[in-house]
């Protein structure tokens, strides 16, 4: 007899159709897996066996063939044990194959029958959603982020014995079902704020700038200056997520194994990794599967690249496409994955090794040591980051100042309308760090006077062609700050300010 069911399989960032078929004949005893599956799917064959015999019911003592199709795609993970196992069942005639129409499941089986959650839930059940079924089964910790793809009935289950009476006695529809999440369960609540800055009153102007405009951020200054602080603070001054980058970040985050129970992710990321960091650990990769790197899991949020120049600059150079296109593409003998990477990207380094250049006699570095300790971040690295701003050592006399700076709250608000202004320009497809040059060219309109300013400034500076496009888009954001619709002079000004003059020290 043969039983069949439908399921899903991990692929990149979705999932693809995966038919598991199961033929039982006489035969001597044997279990065999077909359909180019891994090791951790082979192993579904201990699991399932006494899945099965534990739920009370009599494995089959015959020969069994299990194939999982299309046959050319390589399978991984554990999410085909539950339904390898009902196949079974339903190949030796304990199901009848009329009760498992329109039924996917989706879950590792342990060898007492109980059901465990699976990464990457979020694509399987959009897989199984496209295939038309009604009824998705999965482990009770995977219900509330199945739940979350409209169009399917997820059912959450805890054991397989269960589970098989259940569907023996058509009460499928009975089992527990979770709530879906909606936009406005998604909360924006920090236990920090920029109010705790004292100072540093350009450095947090730029916090704002790179906020408005989804600018890629440098801070360069000595220990203690509050680099790292302010950095961290940067998601609080971010619009909220919408529910649907929500929902693409929960993707992500299930994917990689980080989020397998719980409900969308309602906070923008913040990813701070250490410069010990493989290329692998930052834009992603794997050997079994192709797992998100700290890139993509900084989706639609912020990454921070702490003590920029200890980073080897290999690792570094490869944050160079991913900067410029906003994805990253990752690929393999087999396949070709790519992952979203829309990024704010904030860095901080000390100057030199000793990390007081520029702060009288502290600075004990010479001029060849500081050079080559530079030259670890190379041109074309530098020229994708839009603001280079310096942070001088905090005036510790205002950490007794009894006032504080900007909140949170009001700064979040002026990037909000800055966004806004955006969303309304480039249709919500983009911000102004994303602006081609004919989007800089239609949108990005200067007075005469601004323009002229930065023809002769960019001569004299030997800006390159993408620090010049640069360049204007940050001034754009300053214009939309000030709700203006032209780009003025001093706009210009203040974005030339921000850009290095030769390296990364500015003069």
């Amino acid at each position: 007899m043969l039983g069949v069911m439908n399921c899903a399989v991990l692929d990149g960032f979705g999932a693809k159709k995966v038919r598991v078929e199961v033929d039982i004949a006489r035969g001597l005893p044997n279990f065999t897996l077909v359909g180019l599956a891994l090791s951790s799917v082979k192993e579904s064959r201990v699991r399932v066996q006494a899945a099965i015999s534990n739920a009370g019911f009599d494995f089959p003592r015959a020969k069994i063939s299990v194939n999982l199709a299309p046959a050319d795609v390589e399978k991984n993970g554990t999410a085909f044990d539950l339904s390898i196992a009902l196949s079974i069942l339903q190949a030796s005639g304990v199901i009848a194959a009329s009760k498992m129409e329109g039924i996917a499941a989706i879950g590792e089986l342990s060898l007492t029958g109980e059901i465990k959650p699976v990464r990457g839930m979020l694509a399987l059940a959009e897989s199984v959603c496209e295939q038309g079924l009604k009824y998705l089964l999965v482990a009770k910790e995977n219900a509330q982020e199945a739940s979350l793809i409209s169009g399917i009935e997820v059912r959450a289950v805890d054991n397989f014995g269960e589970l098989v009476e259940a569907i023996l006695n058509e009460r499928v529809e009975q089992l527990k079902t979770a709530e879906s999440q909606s936009c406005a369960d998604l909360e924006q609540d920090w236990s920090i704020d920029m109010s705790d800055v004292v100072g540093q009153e350009e450095a947090r102007q730029a916090l704002l700038i790179a906020a408005a405009g989804n600018h890629n951020l440098v801070y360069i200054g000595g220990a203690g200056s509050g680099k790292s602080m302010m950095a961290s603070r940067l998601p609080t001054i971010l619009p909220p997520l919408s529910y649907e980058e929500a929902l693409v970040l929960t993707k992500i985050y299930s994917i990689a194994g980080l989020t397998v129970t719980g409900n969308l992710i309602s906070k923008r990321p913040f990813r701070s990794p250490h410069h010990s960091i493989t290329k692998a650990g930052l834009v992603g990769g794997g050997s079994s599967y192709i797992r998100p790197g700290e890139i993509s899991l900084a989706n639609f949020g912020v990454l921070f690249l702490d003590e920029l120049l200890e980073f080897p600059r290999a690792v570094l150079e490869i944050l160079r496409q991913p900067l410029e296109n906003g994805e990253v593409t990752l690929s393999r003998a087999r396949h070709t994955i790519t992952y979203p990477a829309e990024i704010s990207l904030v860095a901080a380094l000390n100057p030199c090794p000793c990390g007081y250049y520029g702060q009288g006699n502290k600075c004990n570095c010479s001029s060849i040591a500081v050079n080559r300790y530079q030259s670890r971040l190379s041109g074309p690295l530098i020229d994708r980051i839009d603001l280079h701003v310096s942070v001088p050592p905090l005036d510790l006399k205002l950490m007794e100042n009894s006032s504080h700076g900007e909140p949170s709250a009001s700064m979040r608000a002026k990037v909000i309308k800055a966004r806004k202004i955006q969303k309304t320009r480039f249709n919500g497809l983009k911000t102004n760090g994303k602006m081609t040059r004919n989007d800089i060219k239609k949108f990005a309109l200067m007075t005469t006077s601004a323009s002229h300013f930065l023809v002769d400034a960019a001569s004299r500076l030997g800006v390159s062609a993408r620090s010049y496009d640069r360049i204007i888009r940050v001034a754009r954001t300053i214009a939309d700050l000030e709700e203006e619709n032209n780009i003025h002079k001093h706009h210009i000004a203040q974005a030339l300010s921000y850009r290095p003059v030769a390296g990364l020290i500015k003069s």
